[in-house]
């Protein structure tokens, strides 16, 4: 019987994952013409010190991740796909590590911040994945040889 690395085990894992989130989300999404929740007002639980969303720690820290990682994705690319795939990555997977922190330190929801802790393990292990391939990948001379 053929031995199945973890590598491979958590790509299904993470892709299993996206699938049935896709699923999820599609049902619950609301009608493209709807109000945004954050506009929506409930009667009865108007609270005149609450804070709006636009300005809550938790909307703050993502909008925060959110423009980090966009600055950092926009690379210099290089004409070497390996390379700028593993650099935009790189960016792209610190992002998710900051959302994911975002939701352990602001979100209340234990499910939630299981998942984020999960991604947060998952993420950071491919990171230094990821950059140990790119030390590897940036060393190779520019005649186009690879290892």
């Amino acid at each position: 019987m053929k031995r199945i690395g973890w590598a491979s085990v958590i790509a299904v894992f993470l892709a299993l994952s996206a699938f049935a989130y896709g699923m999820l989300s599609a049902r619950a999404r609301p009608p493209a013409d709807a109000t945004p929740p954050s506009l929506v007002q409930h009667a009865g639980t108007h609270d005149p010190q609450a804070t709006p969303t636009a300005d809550a720690p938790s909307t703050l820290a993502y909008r925060e991740a959110n423009d980090r990682m966009h600055r950092n994705m926009a690379i210099a690319y290089t004409g070497d796909a390996d390379i700028d795939f593993l650099r935009g990555m790189i960016a792209h997977h610190d992002g998710a590590v900051a959302m994911a922190k975002v939701a352990v330190d602001h979100g209340e929801a234990a499910d939630v911040q299981s998942l984020a802790r999960e991604i947060i393990a998952a993420q950071e292990a491919e990171i230094i994945r990821m950059r140990i391939l790119l030390a590897r990948h940036e060393d190779v001379p520019a005649l186009g040889v690879r290892p």
